[in-house]
């Protein structure tokens, strides 16, 4: 079994749970982390037109309050990550931009999600120090998704009834429209 493998996919309820604060820096926390930046890599490589922007540890089963998000969104050869341990946004600042998210947890499926363009937040990183982030624009966006997932959201679950928010990737790498119904039936939402 591959590491991309481990991710796991809606309609798995174990994504819909909240995760928990982490304690000790463990060997454990640190095999998880580990484990993350491998699925995350290897799904990267499986696809053609995607980047493995981050990844939060539900996403592979671990109910641990862990993200990690690639260090350069411009070069995939650069496959470094930043650790956050129990993230947490303090505030939110600016009127909510929508733009394009996709999920490693959602198979094809993309949606025009409403974001804060600026937020700030602070964390533990992977030694164990407190850091505090100020971040905007696409970082911003992807430090809300990956906080969303530590809660137990996924971005879907804020367009639920958009009619017109969703999109899948053509093998030519370009997004189109999709019905709300086929995305219904896919089972991503939680009924």
């Amino acid at each position: 079994m591959s590491a991309k493998d481990n991710i796991i996919t809606l309609p798995d309820d174990q994504l819909r749970q909240k995760s928990k604060k982490v304690g000790a820096l463990s060997d454990q926390v640190l095999k998880i982390i580990g484990d993350m930046k491998a699925a995350t890599i290897d799904w990267e490589n499986s696809r053609e037109h995607e980047l493995g922007v981050a990844l939060a540890a539900v996403q592979i089963g671990d109910l641990e309050s862990i993200i990690i998000i690639r260090n350069n969104f411009d070069d995939k050869d650069d496959k470094s990550f930043s650790v956050f341990i129990n993230p947490e946004i303090i505030s939110c600042d600016g009127d909510l931009e929508e733009d394009y998210e996709g999920c490693l947890s959602v198979t094809n499926i993309y949606g025009l999600v409403p974001r804060y363009p600026k937020v700030r937040l602070r964390a533990k990183d992977e030694h164990g120090q407190e850091v505090r982030i100020r971040a905007e624009g696409f970082l911003a966006r992807v430090f809300q998704h990956e906080i969303d997932h530590v809660n137990g959201k996924m971005f879907v679950d804020h367009l639920r009834g958009n009619k017109t928010a969703f999109y899948k990737l053509t093998r030519e790498g370009k997004l189109e429209s999709v019905d709300y119904e086929k995305v219904r039936a896919t089972g991503i939402f939680r009924d």
